[in-house]
């Protein structure tokens, strides 16, 4: 027994052309599980990532995705905290939210707000989490505090943005054009540098008086990590937590020395490992979100079934954020 369902499928690495839409038999929830009826999945760097081949942590063939907003239709023996009919956000470390049904880990699924869009509550919930921990627990912001945002008009960097403004950060943003600086503004960042167009440290060091940033949010990667390096102030951390332009290349940790300053890779698996952590830091999302706290839209929506369509435009650095309606 089970249910015939569709997913996205990925049997070779490459370009968007190998998401292919298939059937798929999903079969019914084992104890602690449940099945879900998905309505959006959220399409993030890290899926073109595993698609391209980048990533080899999705065996193929295997159905790619990380987070979705579903709602519930059975539940597994043993599953307490949820009922059928309840929506339900997810992240799942073993990918799938590519799908119209699937069934995940009860432990995994937190409630979503009723007044929350589908789409919405998607799109952003690995970004905000993300944001969140960056700004609270990886180099907690505090106020007065100078921080710098690189590419802070992207999908994670605006949460970042906003955030550590509301904490009192004077935020530095940096943007690859003026439309993405646009966005880094009206997200909270108090200045924007054009990366292209101007030095991003000697930019930092004149806005803080030549003091630097007690922390530089970098999820770019290659392209940035010297300019975040040589913004940073006496202590200051150079938080790396992604890259979008390709791998850092290996560096002499003793180049730290002269500013006593670190260097950290953070991800956020272990800062929502427990079932108290991941509730915590949701219900704190959630609430930001419905209160209108944060600046969030939605860049597209693509039907699953045109999944490559939402690679191709989150790989142009079309603004989004973009979900695969299921």
């Amino acid at each position: 027994m089970g249910t015939d369902s569709e997913a996205i499928v990925i049997r070779r690495y490459g370009g968007p052309g190998v998401l292919q839409l298939e059937p798929v038999k999903v079969p019914l929830p084992a104890p602690g599980e449940l099945l879900v009826r998905q309505h959006a999945a959220s399409v993030n760097f890290h899926d073109i990532y595993v698609r391209s081949g980048s990533y080899r942590t999705l065996e193929l063939p295997g159905i790619p995705g990380l987070e979705a907003v579903a709602t519930v239709e059975a539940v597994g023996e043993g599953v307490t905290d949820f009922a059928v009919g309840d929506r339900i956000a997810y992240i799942a470390r073993n990918y799938g939210s590519y799908a119209r049904h699937r069934v995940i880990n009860g432990a995994l699924a937190v409630p979503v707000p009723a007044g929350l869009d589908h789409g919405m509550a998607a799109a952003w919930f690995l970004k905000g989490l993300t944001a969140q921990a960056l700004v609270d627990e990886v180099e907690p912001v505090r106020p007065g505090m100078s921080v710098l945002v690189q590419a802070a008009g992207g999908g994670v960097g605006q949460l970042v943005a906003r955030m550590a403004r509301r904490k009192g950060g004077f935020v530095i943003g940096t943007a690859g054009s003026p439309e993405k600086a646009a966005i880094a503004l009206a997200a909270g960042c108090h200045e924007v540098i054009l990366y292209r167009e101007e030095d991003v440290a000697s930019r930092v060091m004149a806005l803080t008086n030549g003091e630097g940033v007690g922390a530089a949010y970098d999820a770019v990667g290659a392209d940035t990590f010297e300019g975040s390096l040589a913004s940073l102030s006496i202590k200051g951390h150079l938080v790396h937590y992604g890259q979008a332009s390709g791998p850092i290349p290996a560096f002499d940790l003793s180049r730290l020395g002269s500013r006593s300053a670190k260097v950290s890779r953070p991800f956020l698996w272990p800062y929502i490992s427990t079932r108290d952590a991941l509730l915590g830091a949701a219900r704190k999302l959630f609430a930001a979100m419905e209160a209108r706290e944060l600046p969030l839209t939605l860049g597209g929506r693509y039907a699953l079934a045109d999944a490559a369509q939402a690679h191709r435009a989150l790989e142009t650095r079309a603004a989004g954020p973009f979900v695969l309606d299921c």
